[in-house]
């Protein structure tokens, strides 16, 4: 008797997994979507200054007719007496520099300021700055009081030591030294500012932030001083 044939599977070929091709592009994942983080707002140059009145400014603008060679000549309506100078503030700090100076130039009296000799910053013997020398009692003090409040508000100046002084002129390159001038000439001071310096390639521009005024021996009717923001001396 004839036995049936045993019945097959079927065919490797047609059950076997077909092996991956390497070349094929495989889908990549996503990536989570950046979100753009605002840059910091840049730090603040700032300085606390006596600013000057036009009929002291003009005389010494006439003056700087005797420069010579490569001397930048500090403009008429930009010569101050910096009290102190802040290099590098954070911009929400600026309010409490403007209630610093508000709160220290409360008791501060009109201050008699003299003006003396011209002079070189560092010295005579490389000039780099030529000054007039400023006078004035409490004018020291006052500066020092500021540092201290700027000290204790966590922010840095210059640490330069105080000299009064006007800046009349920056030497940009060989320039022969001015003769020596003196001046008899003075004003009352009545007010401070808290001003920002802005770089540009002709030199800084100053713009006011706060303007305070000295309240020592003030009228008791007279309304308190409100700081003025935003304009440029």
């Amino acid at each position: 008797m004839t036995r049936p044939a045993p019945k097959r599977g079927p065919p490797a070929s047609a059950t076997a997994v077909k092996p991956q091709n390497r070349n094929q592009t495989q889908p990549r994942p996503e990536r989570p979507a950046r979100i753009a983080t605002p840059a910091p707002e840049p730090s603040l140059r700032l300085f606390y200054a006596i600013t000057l009145p036009r009929e002291i400014s003009t005389p010494l603008a006439e003056t700087q007719s005797l420069l010579k060679g490569n001397w930048r000549a500090v403009r008429a309506d930009q010569m101050h007496v910096t009290l102190a100078y802040l290099p590098a503030v954070p911009p929400e700090r600026l309010g409490d520099l403007r209630k610093l100076g508000a709160d220290l130039t409360l008791n501060v009296p009109t201050l008699d300021v003299r003006l003396r000799g011209t002079g070189y910053f560092p010295n005579e013997g490389s000039p780099r700055v030529w000054f007039v020398k400023v006078e004035a009692e409490g004018l020291a003090e006052l500066a020092a009081n500021l540092r201290e409040g700027i000290a204790a508000l966590g922010l840095a100046t210059d640490e330069q030591p105080f000299k009064a002084h006007i800046t009349l002129a920056r030497k940009k390159g060989p320039a022969p030294r001015v003769p020596p001038k003196t001046f008899d000439l003075g004003w009352q001071a009545s007010s401070a500012v808290l001003a920002r310096s802005i770089l540009r390639k002709t030199g800084p521009l100053y713009q006011t932030e706060s303007t305070f005024r000295f309240r020592a021996g003030a009228a008791e009717t007279e309304p308190p001083a409100v700081p003025d923001q935003s304009a440029d001396f």
